[in-house]
């Protein structure tokens, strides 16, 4: 397999990638809107879009068609997000079978989180794998996939200190990953601190930051809560306290300009935008941004184009 617009090639080209999360829908209603994003995005031609997997593996099934057909009927390219929880050895070799043959060549390779409770104990598969590292190496055997691995600004909620979360990030790398995507954040120093420490575990895998619109108070409480990151005392109070959706959305797409300019300006390869599937926020951050058109040029368009197969 080749991968002549993947993200490995993409990120050595030494210029800002951009692109865009999605996750699979659950009803007619919510796939149409979803494909009304995913040609919004299209317009855009970022660098790729990643397609993401339910707790426990909940959505993989839908997680892997809505790849395959993303990677299929449109020009975008595809990382697929693949956990190692609740899979089979064997189960994940087929997985990933699956998307090299419908043409995805980029995977984000997580160990992922339990089913009922992301906070609660983790338990491997009887026949499956304990960490992300071992699932890299799984992949990187599989064949020439681009793969990349999740970073955490504020450390993982797992670690018990800082030594043990990059020496697992070190692991990752050293099984053949090739770049990585942060958990969402919202203070620009985390990002940079965590970045100083890869540096000084000689760690140079890039490093691409997560950014996530916080437009509504409850909903990233949560999202926090689960996460694990700190939302700013200041960003909440004034979500808190916005008088409408409006405004909350201003404050939301506000904050991630910024944190977006600041990252950007210090040197982060790029920015990855949640967009929970509506582009509205991530389309406003992007436009505020001022960032230039893409620089990729897809080589076929239109509906069944199948882009970035050899």
């Amino acid at each position: 397999m080749t991968a002549p617009d993947g993200v490995r090639r993409l990120l050595a080209e030494g210029r800002p990638l951009y692109s865009f999360e999605v996750f699979p829908p659950r009803t007619p209603q919510a796939e149409r809107t979803l494909w009304r994003t995913l040609r919004d995005i299209e317009n855009l031609r970022p660098g790729f879009v990643s397609v993401t997997y339910g707790a426990g593996g909940s959505s993989r099934d839908r997680t892997t068609d809505l790849a395959e057909r993303i990677a299929q009927d449109t020009t975008l390219s595809v990382v697929a997000h693949l956990t190692a929880v609740g899979h089979s050895v064997t189960e994940l070799r087929r997985i990933v079978g699956r998307y090299a043959a419908a043409g995805v060549r980029d995977l984000l390779v997580l160990r992922g989180d339990p089913p009922d409770d992301p906070r609660g104990p983790w338990t491997p598969h009887p026949q499956g794998l304990r960490h992300a590292s071992e699932l890299v190496r799984l992949v990187r055997r599989a064949g020439d996939f681009g793969i990349g691995v999740a970073a955490f600004p504020e450390r993982h909620p797992r670690s018990r200190n800082w030594s043990e979360d990059i020496a697992h990030f070190v692991a990752k790398t050293r099984a053949g990953a090739d770049f990585a995507i942060t958990q969402m954040f919202f203070r620009a120093d985390d990002y940079f601190r965590l970045r100083d420490r890869l540096d000084a575990a000689g760690c140079t895998v890039p490093v691409i930051p997560e950014i996530m619109p916080a437009t509504r108070f409850r909903q990233i409480a949560r999202f926090a809560e689960l996460s694990g990151a700190t939302v700013p005392a200041d960003l909440a109070h004034r979500l808190e306290h916005a008088r409408d959706d409006a405004e909350g959305h201003r404050i939301g797409v506000d904050h991630a300009t910024d944190l977006a300019r600041r990252l950007l300006d210090n040197g982060a390869p790029g920015l990855h935008f949640i967009t929970l599937n509506h582009t509205a926020a991530a389309l406003d951050i992007y436009r505020a941004l001022g960032l230039p058109e893409p620089r990729r040029v897809p080589a076929a368009v239109g509906e069944g184009a199948r882009h970035g197969v050899a």
